[in-house]
């Protein structure tokens, strides 16, 4: 059945993907969308999926006043009721210009709901600064801070901090990405009684010049979630198998991007 669903996805996101989105209108409105095949959907450095592919999309509604909304989804696996993460955000972008660097401040709010388990459902309030051109030209710096008050539904303050780094490699199309991540939640076990951990990625794109839109990247993702000495209880869910292993450790992800 859960190979019946992502394809049926699968298939629903290929036709919509033929269509053309990416349409202005007079009001000052642009809608545009991506859709995603991945190898696994790490959030966070977390699997999402158990180690399992996903298929995700996404749609986009611009205002030229900087003013934005949007929905985000993809199939989750969490070993319990839910199956699908369905996200709406809204948010405002502007450039500060008054600084010498000219950065981009995004500033929003973030809805993570999973329907048929809502009691995970929870908001996180989001600010990002982006850089270009540093230390070379067509190099970007995203960073990003991010709080919710509500983490996972548990009524539980949580913060992340991230800094994504991506440099294009000349004009070949392959671009180099880095991002290492900080999570903090009060009152939240990650492993070893611990109430954070670090996540890190590391990986290449490539854009395809033939297929506007399309690109592909393979990178490597993980966290330093100590893992040892987790494997003594009886509760599947909270036993630390091989596959739950696996879903936090550095490891390869693959995904296929499609920009519309």
């Amino acid at each position: 059945m859960k190979f019946v669903l992502q394809t049926l996805s699968l298939a629903m996101v290929a036709a919509t993907s033929s269509l053309s989105f990416a349409a202005e209108n007079t009001a000052g409105m642009s809608f545009s969308g991506t859709a995603a095949l991945t190898s696994d959907y790490r959030y966070r450095g977390l699997t999402q999926t158990f180690n399992d592919p996903a298929v995700q999309a996404g749609f986009l509604l611009n205002h030229d006043s900087g003013v934005y909304a949007g929905v985000w989804g993809s199939n989750v696996d969490f070993g319990g009721t839910a199956h699908l993460e369905l996200d709406p955000y809204i948010g405002y972008t502007t450039s500060l210009d008054y600084f010498a660097s000219k950065p981009v401040l995004d500033v929003g709010l973030w809805y993570y709901a999973y329907p048929s388990e809502s009691d995970l459902n929870w908001l996180e309030v989001y600010a990002k600064l982006g850089f270009s051109d540093v230390l070379f030209k067509d190099a970007n710096l995203l960073t990003a801070i991010n709080y919710s008050n509500d983490f996972l539904g548990g009524d539980t303050d949580a913060w992340y901090f991230n800094a994504t780094y991506t440099a294009p490699i000349g004009s070949t199309g392959f671009s180099g990405v880095a991002g290492l991540g900080y999570t903090q939640a009060d009152d939240f076990d990650f492993g070893d009684n611990s109430d954070s951990y670090v996540d890190w990625k590391v990986g290449v794109s490539y854009n395809f010049a033939s297929v506007e839109g399309l690109s592909a990247e393979l990178a490597a993702v993980g966290t330093d979630i100590d893992t040892g000495g987790l494997d003594t209880t009886s509760d599947p869910v909270e036993n630390w198998s091989h596959v739950r292993k696996r879903g936090v450790e550095t490891g390869a992800v693959f995904t296929l991007t499609k920009a519309f």
